[in-house]
C-alpha cells in the first residue's frame, strides 16, 4: 500500500460566513517513495476557520487515487481531536448529530470526510501551529496566498 504524508492548513479573514470574508486551504501531500511533493491551495468567499480545516484534509484525500496509508498532519485541534478521540463515531452513531447537545456544526463535510477516510488507512496527528514545522508552515503559506489570491 503506498505511504502518503499529507500536512493541512485552512484559515480564514474574518471567521463569519455571514460577512464578506475569504478563506483558504493549503495542503502539501508528500509521496516518500517516490520523492514526490504536491501542493494544493485554493480560495473560498464568506466562510469559516472550521470549515477551511476541514475542507484542507478532504482536498488532500481527494487527490489520492487508490487506497493509502495516510499520515495526516494538521494544527487543527478540531480535525485532529474528532478522530483520535472518536467524536466523529459518536456523531455517526448520532445520525451525523452532537444528541442531546444539539446540531453538528459543518456536517455534511464531517459526512464527506468520514467517507473519505474511511476508504484509506489513516492517522491523524497534531502539530503546533505557526512553529518550526517546515511543512505546517509550508501549509500555512498556501493559505494565506489563497486568500490574497481571493480578495
Amino acid at each position: 500500500m503506498k505511504e502518503v504524508i499529507i500536512y493541512t492548513d485552512g484559515g480564514c479573514r474574518g471567521n463569519d460566513s455571514s460577512i464578506d470574508n475569504v478563506g483558504g486551504i493549503g495542503a502539501v501531500l508528500m509521496y516518500p517513495s517516490k520523492g514526490y511533493v504536491k501542493e494544493v491551495k485554493e480560495g473560498f468567499k464568506n466562510t469559516t476557520n472550521n470549515q477551511m480545516e476541514l475542507l484542507a484534509v478532504i482536498t488532500g484525500l481527494k487527490l489520492l487515487k487508490e487506497k493509502c496509508k495516510v499520515k495526516i498532519y494538521s494544527d487543527s485541534a478540531y480535525v485532529v481531536n474528532a478522530f483520535n478521540q472518536n467524536w466523529v463515531d459518536s456523531w455517526k452513531k448520532k445520525n451525523w448529530t452532537r444528541g442531546k447537545s444539539g446540531e453538528l456544526k459543518n456536517r455534511e463535510l464531517w459526512i464527506e470526510l468520514y467517507e473519505l477516510v474511511s476508504k484509506h488507512d489513516v492517522e491523524f496527528i497534531k502539530v503546533k501551529g505557526h512553529s518550526d514545522n517546515t511543512y505546517n508552515n509550508r501549509a500555512d503559506q498556501l493559505v494565506n496566498e489563497a486568500m490574497d489570491e481571493i480578495s
